[in-house]
């Protein structure tokens, strides 16, 4: 489970981007995105304050040096895309992070973090509960982060939940009702309206470098 350099067997090929369509996305996608940038844009101003609010540094390693120009729902929306996850991996992803947040109250999911903190909880809650998924390697192009540091980062976050990756099916649905009342207290979420404005090529590394990650390719072994 921690290594990212075994590939799996019988994977899926990758669908094309001009056979995807953005109206399929699962819904509970948009409510996480939604969710979180909420969560994200309420601590960056308890950041923005000053003070000692979200000075620890238990979330630390995934912190970058600049938020990612690529926002959290297409970045979201690209990991479904490319790595064909079942949309229960972004739910229990988010368990993780939620859990990051309640067991480390001082350190602060923010827009700094947040991307790395997806993309590395979407992926071990892919090997918890998929069959059959993309090895670290993968993963890290789709989020536009080097395979090392991904591979670090899913030490890290598996160190600061003790290893506690598995999710009953009592406390899942918790969190899918969490998530559905979210949706009926602030209303209906609107899908916008189809933009080339953020494109799949550019602008998607969260790299600390000037590196960009374009769409993964997969190759037959």
């Amino acid at each position: 489970m921690l290594t990212g350099g075994e590939a799996q067997l019988h994977q899926p090929r990758l669908p094309e981007p001009s056979q995807y369509d953005q109206s399929t996305t699962p819904r509970v996608l948009t409510i996480l995105s939604y969710v979180l940038e909420k969560l994200v844009t309420r601590n960056d101003l308890l950041c923005n304050g000053g003070g000692s609010a979200g000075s620890g540094k238990s979330l630390s390693a995934f912190h970058g040096v600049r938020s990612p120009a690529i926002s959290l729902e297409k970045y979201v929306e690209r990991i479904y895309k490319y790595t064909s996850c079942s949309p229960s991996c972004f739910v229990v992803g988010f368990v993780y992070i939620d859990r990051l947040v309640h067991k480390y109250p001082d350190s602060l999911v923010v827009s700094l973090n947040v991307h790395r903190l997806v993309v590395t909880s979407v992926m071990v809650a892919s090997k918890i509960l998929d069959d059959v998924h993309y090895n670290n390697a993968f993963y890290a192009r789709v989020g536009g982060v080097s395979n090392a540091e991904l591979n670090r980062l899913e030490l890290e976050l598996l160190f600061l939940l003790d290893f506690e990756v598995t999710v009953s099916s009592r406390v899942f649905e918790s969190y899918c009702q969490h998530l559905e009342k979210e949706m009926l207290c602030n209303g209906a979420i609107e899908r916008p309206a189809i933009t080339n404005s953020i494109d799949d090529v550019t602008e998607i590394s969260v790299e600390d470098n000037t590196q960009t990650s374009s769409p993964p390719v997969l190759v037959d072994p």
